[in-house]
């Protein structure tokens, strides 16, 4: 299963410059076997950009969280703890084998979906144009 997750266009695009390995969540998704995630660069892109495997998801304390990843975040500290204000704890997944599109994807055409706050689940049937993977 996949789920198609809303992020930022700056931190989208250092996704698949590789530039960024970690994807932070305040809450994570609940259902088990999520392997991939399909990536919405939210406005003022509005589409859907690529995908990336997830190769594992790390929930931790903040301090413990950003020595691990902090390497590889494509943020810096001080954004890190501003995302997390008043949390003790976070997760992140981290990213393997980003896959950008050809062609950027319409959400409602491709997916039948409205833009996610955060993410949205997505049946293995939901129509993905194979053509435009790298």
């Amino acid at each position: 299963m996949r789920v198609l997750l809303s992020i930022k266009p700056e931190f989208a695009f250092k996704i698949f410059e590789g530039n960024k390995k970690y994807e932070f969540r305040k809450a994570i998704f609940k259902r088990e076997g999520i392997t991939k995630v399909v990536v919405y660069a939210s406005a003022p892109i509005s589409m859907v950009i690529g995908e990336f495997e997830i190769a594992d998801i790390i929930h931790d304390e903040l301090e413990r969280l950003w020595e691990e990843t902090s390497r590889h975040a494509g943020i810096d500290e001080d954004y890190f703890y501003q995302y997390f204000a008043e949390r003790e704890t976070g997760y992140a997944i981290k990213i393997q084998r980003a896959k950008l599109y050809d062609d950027k994807l319409c959400i409602r055409q491709h997916f039948g979906l409205t833009p996610p706050q955060s993410f949205a689940y997505i049946s293995s049937t939901a129509s993905l144009n194979q053509k435009n993977k790298r």
